[in-house]
């Protein structure tokens, strides 16, 4: 047998190369899919089931006619509110969970929130309760400082709203025009009493 001989019939013996399994491997795909859709659901319900629990939360407050003028304005992100206190505590009633671009609007009547895409709400002056830096909220973790959270009081509840502006060297006048106005209001109603 001469050596070409040999290779050809060794290459005879070979068997071509297995063919994809195309039914197994779309199988796995399609289970991979419907597994994905299905934590999706969960997520979903477990989004809705939080927001009947906080149901007790009564309709956010609308801006009056006039607010007043302007003291500051600040254009950022929206990244949502918490029970006061507890960063993790996400409330989604009223879209209070919904991120978003935010534009603010500090008057002696109170802060104005306006959010594209989302609803709209009003924290009345004598509902302020402080403003801080802070470097997280649910779904939000940045440098120490990075965050501005304004507490405030709604439906017997104390909310902390955390908002990033897109000028983060605002974020200090904020607390300081949000935490004099909590002053000024409170040695008012003390003066009042």
């Amino acid at each position: 047998m001469t050596p070409l001989i040999a290779i050809a019939a060794e290459a005879a013996e070979q068997k071509s190369a297995e063919v994809t399994d195309w039914a197994g491997r779309l199988g796995w795909v399609a289970g991979l899919l419907l597994f994905v859709v299905f934590v999706y659901w969960l997520m979903r319900q477990g989004w809705k089931w939080r927001g009947s629990l906080q149901s007790d939360l009564p309709e956010l407050p609308t801006a009056p006619e006039s607010t007043g003028e302007a003291k500051l304005t600040l254009s950022g992100r929206y990244h949502g509110s918490t029970t006061a206190g507890q960063w993790l505590d996400r409330i989604v009633a009223h879209g209070l969970g919904t991120r978003s671009r935010v534009e603010l609007t500090l008057t002696d009547a109170g802060i104005e929130v306006v959010r594209p895409g989302a609803n709209d709400f009003f924290v009345p002056a004598a509902a302020l309760r402080e403003a801080r830096l802070d470097k997280g909220i649910a779904g939000k973790v940045l440098t120490e400082g990075g965050l501005l959270i304004v507490t405030w009081e709604h439906g017997g509840k104390q909310l902390d709203s955390g908002f990033r502006s897109d000028r983060a060297a605002e974020h200090t006048a904020w607390v300081e025009a949000i935490n004099s106005m909590n002053a000024v209001s409170t040695t008012t109603e003390g003066i009042a009493r």
